[in-house]
Parts: structure tokens; sequence; C-alpha cells
């Protein structure tokens, strides 16, 4: 019943679908998705892992199969793992340091789909929505929109998002983020999406 209200209210016109979503979030305490992340040429495959107030665990695929990084929201650290989890050896890194962020800059600490939304909403707050339908991808029923900043108005370094926000639970399942100039920054997109997962004790820990 919930998810047939939420695509009700997805696909209406009179309704704000990031801000639905939003509200929708704000209810969940927990997920877990495979993430591809393209910028250029560089393609990241990340199991990512994501617990409120913010603990995040990333287990990459690629570029560098068998790493792990942890980041501790209360301690504001993030630990690495090069060689897989508890093998030596392990770097304990600030979320602002280069090593540790996407090739596009994204950091570990603003990572989960909670900023996104946040993002993209700044974003309509000066700028404009626009609804472009309903689409399938993979099997998934989307709705297609696009939000552009007016005056090349940016949210870090992001002037327009387009967005395929699934009808079940308002996650993106696709996202594609551009700059002032029109050109792609990063396509990012989620798969195997399990909400609410229940993690094994010390999941998280660094």
């Amino acid at each position: 019943m919930l998810g047939l209200m939420l695509a009700a209210l997805l696909s209406s016109e009179t309704a704000d679908p990031i801000q639905t979503a939003m509200d929708y979030y704000q209810g969940i305490d927990a997920y877990q998705t495979t993430m591809k992340s393209v910028n250029g040429d560089n393609t990241e495959i990340i199991q990512y892992y994501f617990k409120k107030p913010g603990q995040v665990r990333m287990e990459f695929v690629t570029p560098i199969k068998g790493a792990v990084l942890i980041y501790d929201s209360a301690a504001k650290k993030a630990k690495l793992w090069p060689f897989g989890y508890r093998r030596f050896p392990a770097f304990n890194l600030s979320p602002d340091n280069s090593i540790i962020q996407s090739s596009s800059g994204q950091r570990v600490d603003r990572s989960d789909v909670g900023v996104l939304y946040q993002n993209v909403k700044t974003l309509q707050e000066k700028g404009n929505t626009e609804i472009l339908g309903t689409e399938d991808i993979d099997g998934r029923e989307t709705l297609h929109m696009m939000v552009t900043g007016e005056n090349h108005f940016a949210v870090n370094s992001v002037a327009r998002y387009q967005l395929w926000l699934d009808l079940s639970n308002g996650f993106p399942h696709k996202v594609i983020a551009y700059d002032k100039n029109g050109q792609v920054i990063e396509t990012v997109q989620m798969n195997k999406l399990i909400i609410n997962p229940k993690f094994p004790a010390g999941f998280f820990t660094q």
C-alpha cells in the first residue's frame, strides 16, 4: 500500500517529487545498494552500505577490488583498508582527503542519498523543475525529471540534475549531474537496492 501511495504522489502533477522522496527517506533507517559511477573514462563500482545517522561502508569492486572504506560520523573519521577489511595496512583519514574522494570529487561523508536530495532541493529553489514522464529502466518504473539552476546557479559545481526516481520508493535509480557548461560531471546508477537491511554487529566498526 505504501509503495502505491508513493507512486501516486511521485507521479502527481501537483506534488514535488523530490520533497515526496525526502519525506519517505526520513522514515528509513538504512539501505544498501550496488553503485556504479562513471566520470569520463573512470568507472567505479561499489557495494554501498548506509545506516543513519551517517555510518558508511564502501566495498570496492572497481577500480581497487577488495578495498574497504568505513566512515564514522560520530568521530568524523574514515578508515581505509586497501587490501580488504582488517587487513594490513590501514589508513586513518579525514573525509576531505583526496585519496578517498571519488573521481568526481565526491566525499564519503556526503555520499548518501539524503545529501543528494538536499542538493537537488537547493537547486530547485533557485531554478526550475521539469517532469519528463515515466520510464522503465532495468525493469523498474521510474519518474524521469530534470532540475536546472537559473542564471548558472550551481550546487557543488552541479548546475543541472537529470534524475530517474524509482516509483516504488523514491530512491534515485539513475542520476546524471551536469556543470554550468552542460558537460556531464558524473553518471551514477543504483542497483540491487535493499531498504532497512539488517547489518551484522560490528559491520561499521573501524
